[in-house]
């Protein structure tokens, strides 16, 4: 092996092992029917589990009245059931929210197919055991064989009965470890007849329906064959993880190659019988080598080959690789296969005498795995001849290479006469060249024959015969023929690479492209639409539809545009969702169908948002190419789909907390702010009506002119509500008038000194002042908020400076204290809805949050703006709010007015 390359671990197998790693493990005890002892066998296993140290709990196992299970219950803890309203009842159930919080090593879960009564977590048990190994719970639980959902068929034509109860084979899939629980059938029907499964009743119905011995043996093989079906699965995981090299023949997996011939499909049902009668898994892989041209007709073929296997059940793979022999065997042991099925076609032509057969180069490299090779007939045999012959190209081919070894004759003809050429034949390669790289191969062996002649007549003592003289002369003429030939084919092969390169560049160019554009679009119908557009111009179809999941599959986008489907294909796509496979035209489901549908998203329903649909117009199926290629369009269609749905849960996961947080502090202040005037109000009127006639007169003024403030502090904080909401609704309704700005600062200083504000309060006004046009009450109310909240953080002792002056034609006002001014962190977010500054020393109490909010609302309503500065300019301290408030054309000063 020196030389060769070292294997290598599976990437998918280790992020799959470390998935495990990640979470609990899950053990399933699996039977043919019940009473085979499955519990008896996991209780067993926990007590010896419990009894080597292991933390063990019993969640929920079902007796059935069976002593010698309760029995191995006994010195395990349980966990107690949940009991769960359902038809008038209390039905207890397994208390899911209860064994997450005990969070034991290992749980028990019997009944694996179980279904949970209505308003449970998860309609079935294997969802919630799903749960509990994410949560990093070791789980062990029960399964019998006919509740898998993919033998559910089978069961029901050998026993007759419809099992309704059963297990997704994802959800069996992920078991860590599968212990078949076996019983032969006679001592099966011994139990059954001693009571130990059923009552008597109930035992006598079973065997005469169910329980019947050939029902039995028939169960007992789906229960061995399945797992054993898992034990290869784990093993060949393990061996990718480990980068182990197979065969090991612990099972038996076969590998057909399927080429361009003939042949191919006869060669896929041969591998399919054979894989019937050894009961293995089995994949179909075609290898194609880099830079190779395949002809339309062998295209079909390889095709039709592939199609057919996927259809029969093999995993079909499409390699590229050089050394097709050494590739082909790479994957063999890369997948633990162990037989290799290949047609091998009668060889009709001298030429491929020279290759060594693939089968050959496989039987010399198999080392441990066998080699079948399914030879080919004789029409076969003739239909590869023809097979590999290229199409013959078109006329303006063969016309330019007429010509070109025209124009080479008449140029070497009239060159000769003046210059001696030692050789002539260069000409016609250049003859031959030029129909080579502009209309490929066959033009170019036309061209090779016509040079051939013309220099033999033309040229080749004697002229004007094809008789040759001299011997060498004829030698010379062969290895022009050869050498021509074999630059025609080389040229037109390269020219067709260049093609081929161009149009593989041109796809990747588009599937960079339609991927970016997907990305930028923000939502699911602007995807949506992209997407079509781009898969119609993609796959040239004549119309590309998308359906995505709105409760039901609805048609979300078109083109070109279409508004509904008939039943028949809405029947394909609903197929196609559901199952996760491809349906419609062309495909074995629903072939009928005038639509092809692809899902959209991962393998389990959940994971599916949608189909993509491709009408099926009578035109050529897809080429595997072309199918790639879709393929590769949906999966990043799905992706750009599932990003706007992800990205709409985030943001509406984010308004709801937002509104919630929103909603908790606007409660949290409601009821602290409206609290303290509330207790006054009370107290006050409790006073008054207990010892209403004791109270001196002095006193009762007193409580009466405390209540009136407090119930002007609610009325302030009901307005400030009132006013957040309109102003959110876009509902606030300006009544503009001419406002006079100092009679607007000297009415808000009276309020503010009205509920008791100490401070000392300065108000000045540049001369001449205009009026602003504006309504008075909201101004007042912005204001008034400014000049509370300067009170309420200032501090008593403060001075507050009002102030009005015009600058830039706009009216500044501004509320200006020396007080200990607006932190750093809080100043960015000063007029934002319920933030509020640690309280300073002043006496306004507590406030909302609400004030410089709706100030900021109420001015940029009247089309001005606010901002906030701490310190204050010119001070060391303090802080300075101004108001900036746009002046009317037609303004005019309080002199005017009156």
């Amino acid at each position: 092996m020196s030389g060769e390359e070292a294997p290598r671990a599976d990437p998918d197998a280790l992020l799959a092992a470390a998935e495990r790693e990640a979470r609990g493990k899950l053990r399933i005890f699996l039977g043919a029917a019940p009473g085979v002892g499955k519990t008896y066998a996991m209780l067993s296993a926990a007590r010896a589990a419990q009894a080597g140290g292991r933390d063990v709990v019993v969640g929920l196992v079902e007796t059935h009245g069976r002593a010698e299970t309760e029995a191995l219950i006994a010195g395990l803890e349980l966990l107690p059931r949940k009991g769960m309203a359902y038809r008038g009842r209390l039905v207890p159930e397994f208390d899911l929210e209860a064994a997450l919080t005990r969070r034991p090593a290992l749980l028990l879960v019997d009944e694996y197919a179980h279904s949970n009564v209505e308003g449970s977590r998860h309609p079935k048990r294997w969802q919630d055991v799903q749960d509990l190994l994410a949560a990093g719970i070791d789980v062990w639980t029960t399964l019998n064989i006919q509740h898998v959902e993919s033998l559910n068929d089978v069961v029901q034509r050998i026993t007759g009965v419809r099992v309704r109860e059963t297990v997704p084979d994802a959800a069996l899939s992920k078991a860590d470890e599968i212990i078949l629980v076996d019983l032969p059938s006679d001592e099966l029907l011994k139990r059954l007849a001693d009571g130990k499964v059923y009552v008597e009743d109930t035992a006598t119905r079973a065997v005469q329906s169910f329980f019947k011995p050939s029902n039995l043996t028939a169960l007992r093989e789906l229960a061995l064959r399945r797992v054993a079906a898992q034990v290869d699965s784990d093993l060949v995981e393990r061996m990718q993880g480990a980068a182990i090299e197979g065969p090991w023949a612990a099972g038996e997996r076969l590998l057909v190659c399927v080429g361009p011939d003939m042949a191919a499909e006869r060669v896929v049902r041969e591998a399919k019988r054979l894989a019937d009668l050894m009961d293995a898994a089995w994949f179909a892989v075609t290898v194609e080598r880099p830079g190779h041209v395949m002809a339309s007709l062998d295209r079909q073929k390889l095709d039709a080959g592939l199609r057919l296997a996927e259809s029969l059940g093999a995993e079909v793979r499409s390699l590229v690789a050089a050394d097709v022999a050494a590739e082909v065997l790479r994957f063999a042991r890369f997948e633990n296969v162990t037989q290799i099925i290949i047609g091998k076609a009668r060889r009709r032509w001298p030429l491929s005498a020279l290759r060594r057969p693939l089968s050959d180069a496989l039987v010399r490299g198999s080392a441990g795995i066998a080699i079948h090779v399914v030879t080919a007939e004789a029409g076969e045999a003739r239909a590869g001849w023809r097979s590999r012959l290229a199409p013959a190209g078109p006329l303006a081919g063969y016309v330019t290479a007429g010509l070109g070894v025209a124009a080479a004759t008449l140029l070497g003809l009239v060159l000769t006469r003046f210059v001696a050429l030692p050789n002539v034949s260069m000409l016609y390669l250049l003859a031959v060249l030029l129909p080579a790289l502009l209309h490929g191969v066959w033009p170019a062996i036309l061209a090779s024959g016509l040079s051939f002649l013309a220099y033999n007549f033309f040229f080749i003592d004697p002229v004007e015969t094809f008789t040759i003289a001299r011997p060498h002369e004829l030698l010379a003429l062969l290895v022009f023929l050869i050498v021509a030939v074999i630059i025609s084919a080389i040229a037109g092969r390269a020219r067709e690479q260049a093609r081929l390169a161009a149009q593989r560049m041109r796809a990747t160019r588009r599937l960079y492209d339609f991927t970016r554009k997907l990305a930028a679009l923000p939502d699911r119908s602007s995807v949506a639409e992209a997407a079509v557009v781009e898969l119609h111009a993609a796959l040239g179809r004549a119309s590309v539809i998308l359906l995505a999941q709105e409760g039901a599959l609805a048609l979300t986008a078109a083109w070109p545009p279409e508004d509904r489907l008939d039943t028949a294909s809405m029947t394909a796509a609903g197929w196609a969702f559901d199952h996760g496979e491809a349906a419609g035209a062309g495909t074995g489901t629903l072939p009928r169908a005038p639509w092809l549908f692809l899902p959209l998203g991962g393998g389990e329903r959940g994971g599916r948002i949608g189909v993509v649909g491709i009408e099926h117009d009578g035109t050529a199926p897809l080429d595997t190419e072309s199918a790639g290629l879709l393929g590769t369009l949906a999966e990043q269609t799905a992706a750009a789909l599932l990003r706007t749905l992800l990205s709409a849960e985030v943001t509406r996961v984010r308004t709801a907390a937002e509104t919630e947080r929103v909603r908790n502090i606007l409660l949290a202040s409601i009821s602290h702010d409206f609290r303290t005037p509330l207790a006054s109000i009370l107290g006050a009127a409790t006073s008054l009506l207990d010892y209403g006639p004791g109270i001196p007169e002095e006193a009762r003024h007193d409580l009466l002119v405390q209540m009136r403030e407090e119930a002007e502090n609610l009325d302030l904080m009901v307005r400030n509500l009132l006013s957040m909401t309109r102003l959110e609704a876009g509902a606030l309704d300006m009544r503009r008038d001419w406002v006079d700005v100092v009679e607007l600062m000297n009415r808000a200083v009276a309020t503010v000194k009205k509920r008791g504000a100490t401070q000392r309060f300065v108000v000045t006004s540049a001369p001449g002042l205009p009026l602003i046009e504006a309504d008075p009450s909201l101004m007042d109310q912005a204001l008034g908020n400014v000049v509370a909240n300067a009170v309420r953080y200032a501090g008593a002792s403060a001075r507050i400076r009002l102030s009005a002056t015009v600058i830039d034609g706009q009216m500044v006002i501004a509320v200006t204290d020396d007080g200990p001014g607006i932190p750093a962190e809080t100043l960015p977010h000063v007029f934002e809805k319920f933030v509020r500054a640690p309280r300073g020393a002043g006496d306004g109490g507590d406030g909302s949050g609400l004030g410089l909010a709706i100030t900021r609302g109420i001015v940029e309503a009247h089309g001005g703006s606010v901002a906030a500065r701490s310190p204050a300019p010119g001070q060391t301290n303090g802080a300075r709010i101004a108001l900036r408030l746009p002046l009317s054309p037609q303004a005019a000063t309080p002199e005017d007015e009156a």
